[in-house]
């Protein structure tokens, strides 16, 4: 793939899937965290401050026990993964940063990395979680 105009327009795009996604993501896990998981594929993981969760029944659970949630983002990212390296299924790497506070507890700065994939329908483009890589950032105070 050269690194031409066609390059850019592809990273924009998926850029503005990025963003898009991760209001949608901090929305639904701030409000409605019932349906987070339709945002996973079936076979997705997550891995959160080092524990390891995977497929839909893992999540549903790991979701249920978490304490409601206030997300704030302050720094978003992202890139298209190279075709290559995922077999030719469209795929963008999104990076968040922010803070978190959990009902009951301290507030946390947390990052996040998503590895979203393209699932076509006839008409639209649905972006889906396949992986998920959350950690608290808080070096202060340890």
């Amino acid at each position: 793939m050269s690194m031409s105009v066609d390059f850019k327009t592809y990273v924009d795009q998926a850029c503005r899937a990025a963003e898009e996604f991760v209001n949608i993501y901090y929305e639904t896990m701030d409000k409605r965290r019932h349906a987070i998981t339709r945002l996973y594929l079936d076979k997705a993981s997550l891995i959160w401050n080092g524990n390891a969760v995977t497929g839909m029944e893992g999540l549903k659970k790991f979701f249920d026990m978490l304490p409601s949630s206030e997300f704030q983002v302050n720094i978003l990212d992202c890139q298209p993964v190279h075709e290559q390296a995922t077999q030719a299924q469209t795929t963008i790497l999104v990076v968040t940063s922010g803070t978190v506070k959990f009902d009951g507890n301290k507030q946390h700065f947390f990052n996040q990395n998503f590895l979203l994939t393209a699932q076509s329908t006839p008409n639209s483009t649905v972006w889906k979680i396949a992986s998920d890589c959350f950690r608290f950032q808080d070096w202060a105070g340890h």
